[in-house]
């Protein structure tokens, strides 16, 4: 009698641990929350090196998440005051001028000016920003217009370079805004 008493309390002990055990299971399961992405990011990384005698430099990036492209620079170096900034054709940034980086990125064979304006623009005309009085600035742009390494050569700035200059982009002058030396330059490679 004794050892049915004991079995069977080692049976009832097994089966209360068992239930207690199923439980909490049951309601960890039921408290899960699986997060699915449905989008892709994608982003570049790139270093900003002074040209043109200057000391401009920094770093810059373009992150590419649901259909939108972010540019984003923080420099330092710079002269204080307003100074333009755009997308040239080549991430090529070999020339002491930076020259090597061609002209203004310009995919759709539009006319320069100031991006959105409805009688055309470049696809790299970023515009103006301006360096406090230390020489410091970070420049924010977002657009749908661009994408990181798509397809579309329209969009495409993957390959481009980013060309800072001395002065500032007047967005009428063809074909790139008369904005004086290219002081600081980027390759914007994958």
């Amino acid at each position: 009698m004794k050892k049915s008493l004991v079995y069977l309390s080692m049976a009832f002990l097994s089966y209360a641990t068992l239930s207690c055990e199923e439980a909490p299971k049951k309601d960890k399961e039921s408290e899960k929350t699986e997060i699915k992405e449905d989008h892709e990011v994608k982003m570049v990384m790139f270093t900003m090196a002074p040209k043109s005698g200057s000391t401009a430099n920094g770093k810059a990036s373009f992150k590419d998440e649901d259909g939108t492209v972010t540019f984003k620079a923080e420099l330092t170096g710079l002269e204080p005051g307003e100074h333009a900034i755009h997308i040239h054709e080549k991430a090529d940034c070999s020339s002491d001028d930076g020259k090597s980086a061609g002209g203004h990125w310009n995919p759709t064979k539009q006319k320069h000016g100031k991006w959105g304006d409805p009688t055309g623009y470049h696809k790299g005309d970023i515009g103006n920003f301006t360096a406090d009085a230390d020489g410091n600035a970070t420049i924010e742009f977002s657009t749908d217009e661009w994408c990181v390494a798509c397809e579309d050569e329209t969009k495409n700035v993957v390959g481009k370079g980013i060309i800072v200059h001395s002065g500032t982009d007047d967005f009428t002058s063809q074909p790139s805004g008369d904005a004086g030396s290219r002081i600081s330059c980027g390759g914007i490679i994958e």
